[in-house]
């Protein structure tokens, strides 16, 4: 079921009513009713899948069980394990099972010898990158004593399969979404229009941002020996802003969707686009994977400590393993591979750090210094979300030729200039909330009513001008 749809427009008020009106004075029937609602949700789409999320769940929850008791460390430890495989097995082999095989055949196929093996045909199971780092937090976690596992079945399940962040994030840690299944939850009407907000916001960015720059940004693409080098960088403008508008958009919706139900999500964006090098941009954007990345691998790597060569090792590791997190293809780990050599100079001189705060925290505009910095990362991120994007390594190669041609000081073929007024005025609101946790949080009580419902309302118009589309997200793919 898609935030952007019909169905989910219908779905959301009655799971709503249900829960504050039927189930509220129950606690275990308001979770129950979010592992239902969650299950139809998910089950919209292709209801053979839930027998993943289902086995996955029972793993993880008898893993947790084991572990409360279990004192002797070498089973404690096939007991981990027994999650772990079991889950990055399942991720494993419906992700990366035809992408092994074909450069495994192509290897050998170099060396002279041919090898005949078949692909399989197998449908990736939307969500599953997500939901899967999830649950394995909670194994972990566990195994390391930092939570106390549950005994109860339906909250752990509710923690698993919640819809607003089900199949694409944030990815939640259970020692902060897990607790608040076990507690009593009363409707709070601030909270509730904060999460309306939000959601309000999210679907701005993907109808209106992310759809409009998709169009444009698939057709320079998926055409992009027929265009000049201006044209081209145009058409990784547009995508730059239809991954941002599309995944953070997602975001917003479920975290505000979230906030209807009394749960606070973590933030998962932070203004990436007004970063000042890649180590910010990347504690801003999609904050719940880099965290997890940080957390569960590079810091038990030995992270920044240790000599030079570690330090390297441990940089490129996180973030080739993130580009291969996203998809079963070269161009994520050449995207990967990218932004390590982006943050590596940061690591190595101890100026990973530098950009903490907001940037121009306090005032209305950047300093010259730091609007030359913002426009050199952004810089950096283009170039690199051209691998995120084209179809193969040869494509991305051939795009990149194309954009390194005389022609790209010609005038673009395609100028949609409707849509490039809409992204300035986006970014510009984006940079007006730039301290908030989303745009749209107005302070009630220093903006005026008009002014902000006048906002309100030009959006409200502006998504259901460009409503209909009913386009996917692109994270689902991952």
């Amino acid at each position: 079921m898609l935030f952007n749809s019909i169905d989910f427009g219908i779905f959301l008020p009655i799971v709503f009513l249900l829960y504050w009106f039927v189930a509220n004075k129950n606690l275990k029937l308001q979770n129950f009713l979010i592992v239902a609602a969650s299950y139809l949700f998910y089950g919209w789409w292709d209801w053979r899948f839930l027998s993943l999320i289902l086995f996955s769940t029972i793993i993880d929850y008898t893993v947790g069980r084991k572990l409360r008791t279990e004192e002797n460390q070498n089973k404690r430890k096939i007991l981990l394990w027994i999650s772990i495989i079991v889950n990055l097995g399942f991720l494993g082999f419906f992700k990366y099972y035809n992408f092994f095989l074909d450069n495994f055949i192509t290897a050998f196929s170099f060396f002279g010898a041919e090898i005949k093996a078949n692909s399989l045909h197998i449908i990736l199971p939307v969500g599953i990158s997500f939901y899967t780092f999830q649950t394995l937090s909670y194994s972990i976690d566990v195994y390391k004593r930092k939570l106390e596992p549950t005994k109860d079945f339906i909250a752990f399940s509710a923690f698993v399969c919640f819809f607003p962040q089900l199949v694409a994030g944030p990815i939640e840690r259970a020692t902060h979404l897990l607790p608040q299944f076990n507690k009593k939850r009363t409707f709070d009407h601030l909270k509730a229009v904060d999460g309306m907000r939000q959601i309000l916001w999210g679907l701005f960015k993907k109808i209106v941002i992310a759809d409009n720059c998709a169009e444009y940004a698939n057709l320079i693409f998926n055409n992009s020996n027929d265009y000049s080098g201006s044209t081209l960088v145009l058409g990784a403008l547009f995508f730059t802003f239809q991954i941002y508008g599309d995944f953070s958009g997602y975001s917003d919706i479920a975290i505000g969707t979230s906030r209807l139900f009394g749960f606070d999500l973590m933030k998962n964006f932070n203004y990436p686009y007004f970063s000042r090098d890649i180590a910010e941009f990347w504690r801003r954007w999609h904050i719940s994977l880099s965290t997890w990345f940080r957390d569960y691998l590079y810091i038990p790597l030995g992270g920044s400590r240790g000599v030079t060569w570690m330090k390297i090792r441990n940089t490129f590791i996180i973030f080739i393993v993130s580009g291969f997190w996203h998809g079963a293809n070269w161009t994520f780990i050449v995207w990967g591979t990218l932004n390590a050599i982006y943050f590596l100079p940061l690591l190595l001189t101890n100026n990973n750090r530098n950009n903490i705060e907001t940037v121009a925290k306090g005032k209305y505009l950047p300093t010259i210094k730091e609007a030359f910095l913002m426009l050199m990362t952004f810089g950096l991120t283009v170039f690199s979300w051209i691998f995120f994007r084209a179809e193969n390594i040869t494509h991305a190669f051939q795009y990149l030729k194309g954009i390194f041609h005389y022609s790209i000081f010609s005038i673009p073929e395609i100028l949609p200039i409707p849509i490039l007024i809409l992204i300035t005025l986006f970014m510009s609101m984006e940079w007006f909330f730039r301290d908030k946790q989303f745009g749209l949080q107005f302070d009630n009580a220093k903006t005026n009513k008009v002014i902000r419902w006048s906002f309100y309302l030009i959006i409200s118009f502006t998504i259901a001008a460009f409503f209909g589309k009913g386009s996917s997200f692109i994270y689902f793919q991952f």
